[in-house]
């Protein structure tokens, strides 16, 4: 493996493992972020304030992670990858998966991580068929295209 990166892999997990757990039993609510966002508009009184937080949280970390993260972790690269897609791919690809989470009723954050850990057998199809996708997917892209 060229780019094994367990130091940063295990400190996310943990990370998001916490976030998950802090937000289940402070709110009682699950961590999956299209559930979140979906909720969000129309607003419910009282319910709106720890969905925004939670969402503004989200680029706030991806900016934190990429600012401070190479100076904290040597395997952590200083610059992005880059994307060779054009904009309307990328709003193509969005789009799709906007579409495969309202028709697999929850995202892999929600799915893999709340729901596997609370033994949902919903979860445990849909997170079999993401990584069904994803490992076919790579396949095709590397080997057959």
């Amino acid at each position: 493996m060229d780019h094994f990166t367990p130091l940063t892999a295990l400190v996310g997990g943990l990370l998001i493992g916490l976030a998950a757990t802090w937000l289940w039993v402070a709110n009682g609510r699950t961590a999956g972020i299209s559930t979140i966002a979906g909720a969000t508009l129309p607003a419910h009184p009282g319910d709106i304030g720890w969905r925004i937080a939670f969402l503004v949280g989200l680029p706030l970390g991806a900016w934190l992670g990429t600012s401070a993260g190479p100076d904290l972790f040597a395997e952590i690269p200083r610059t992005l990858p880059a994307v060779d897609l054009p904009a309307a791919g990328l709003a193509g690809a969005g789009l799709l998966v906007g579409i495969g989470t309202r028709l697999g009723r929850g995202c892999t954050s929600g799915h893999g991580i709340c729901g596997l850990a609370r033994l949902s057998p919903r979860s445990f199809v849909a997170v079999g068929t993401f990584m069904a996708v994803a490992i076919a997917t790579v396949f095709i892209a590397r080997h057959v295209l």
